[in-house]
């Protein structure tokens, strides 16, 4: 076995390369393309390349909110960490989770329910446009698809791709039924990381 001598400044352009080799022959959506490759650059898992789910016009939807200083809203300090900032907030946008507020965890214990639920809620209160980044929870998801249908939350987008095994699947095909624009990875894969991957592959596509 034969270790490379890349660079540091190098890493991530050979690891699209390999990548690119690997998926071989097969063609990806040029629109999806950017997204799907760094979610297998994340994970190291190709059935990204067949479990992506994009809605109409999403894309374009998510880099406009973005320019237009849209707020982006994740289920976990992990997402948020993982999103790059340095872009979104010179649009005059915020990455938050409020998944750690006092407010929101003595709530969730009052009400019996989740703080991932509470906390979609607290983001419905936003003043401004709203981009849901949801990677661990799919009571989340559920809760958006509630407000939704509630007319509390009009969100620009959703990527939505918890990972697990309660509730995953059915939540994400919610979502997708929901009519919102979104990303979704279909089935029980998924994560804060891809979460994060998501986002920054979407505005590291932008045209300045």
């Amino acid at each position: 076995m034969k270790i490379e001598n890349v660079k540091p400044d190098q890493i991530e352009t050979k690891s699209f390369e390999i990548i690119s080799e690997i998926l071989g022959d097969k063609v990806l959506d040029p629109r999806y393309e950017a997204v799907i490759k760094r979610c297998i650059h994340t994970s190291a898992d190709f059935e990204y390349a067949d479990s992506m789910y994009f809605s109409d016009g999403v894309i374009e939807k998510l880099q406009d909110a973005i320019k237009n200083g849209a707020y982006i809203v994740t289920d976990t300090t992990m997402a948020r960490a993982g999103i790059n900032k340095k872009r979104i907030e010179k649009y005059g946008g915020e990455v938050l989770c409020f998944i750690g507020d006092p407010d929101v965890a003595a709530e969730a214990k009052e009400r019996g329910v989740t703080r991932s639920l509470v906390s979609m809620e607290k983001a419905s209160r936003l003043d401004g446009p709203v981009i849901f980044a949801i990677g661990n929870a799919p009571t989340a998801l559920m809760s958006i698809c509630d407000l939704v249908k509630a007319g509390k939350l009009s969100p620009v987008a959703v990527v939505g791709v918890p990972v697990g095994f309660v509730n995953v699947v059915e939540s994400k095909e919610m979502m997708i039924d929901s009519g919102v624009p979104c990303i979704v990875a279909r089935g029980r894969k998924g994560g804060s990381n891809i979460a994060a991957a998501i986002i920054n592959a979407i505005q590291y596509k932008i045209v300045e």
